[in-house]
C-alpha cells in the first residue's frame, strides 16, 4: 500500500504541475490572440482550436487531481439518503464503478484516437496528436478511481448534512 500512496502522490503532482501549465499556455494564448487581433487586425494560424485542445488538458488534469480529493462531479443523492457510515461503506464500491465506466470511456477513446490519425491527412497530424489528451484524460481518471477504490477515503466525512 505505500507504493501505491507514493504512486497517488506522484501522479497527482504531476497531473496538477500539467493542468496549471495548461492553463498557463491557454491564457497566454488566448491573451496573444487577442492582442494580436485588436492591434494588428491578424492572428495567430489555428491559435482558436490550440486554445479549444488546451480547455481539454485543463479539463481532464483538473478532474483527475478532483477525483484524488474527492471533489469531482458527483450524485450526492446518496448523502441525503442515506446514513454516513452506509455512504462511508459504499466509497470503494462506487469509485470501482466509475473506474470500470472510464476505463469503457478510455477504449472507446483510443478507438476513435486510431481512427483519427488513420484517416487524417499529413497535414493535421499535428492536430490528432495534440488530441490524445482524450483518451490519455481518460486513463488517468480510470487510474486515479481504481486508486481510490484500492486505498479507500483519507477522509471519513464524506458528506455533510
Amino acid at each position: 500500500m505505500p507504493f501505491l500512496k507514493k504512486l497517488r502522490d506522484g501522479l497527482i503532482q504531476l497531473e496538477t504541475w500539467l493542468a496549471a501549465t495548461s492553463l498557463l499556455l491557454l491564457l497566454i494564448l488566448a491573451l496573444l490572440q487577442i492582442l494580436d487581433r485588436n492591434l494588428f487586425n491578424a492572428g495567430i494560424a489555428d491559435a482558436d482550436t490550440l486554445t479549444r485542445y488546451l480547455v481539454l488538458y485543463v479539463t481532464f488534469f483538473g478532474a483527475a487531481v478532483a477525483v484524488d480529493r474527492d471533489r469531482h462531479i458527483k450524485i450526492d443523492v446518496c448523502c441525503s439518503m442515506l446514513q454516513p457510515a452506509t455512504v462511508a461503506k459504499l466509497y470503494r464500491p462506487m469509485r470501482a464503478l466509475a473506474a470500470v465506466i472510464c476505463a469503457f470511456f478510455t477504449d472507446a477513446a483510443i478507438r476513435f484516437w486510431q481512427d483519427s490519425w488513420q484517416f487524417a491527412p499529413g497535414h493535421e497530424h499535428w492536430l490528432v496528436l495534440v488530441s490524445l489528451i482524450i483518451p490519455v484524460g481518460f486513463a488517468l481518471l480510470t487510474l486515479q478511481f481504481v486508486l481510490a477504490s484500492i486505498l479507500g477515503q483519507d477522509d471519513i466525512s464524506c458528506c455533510t448534512r
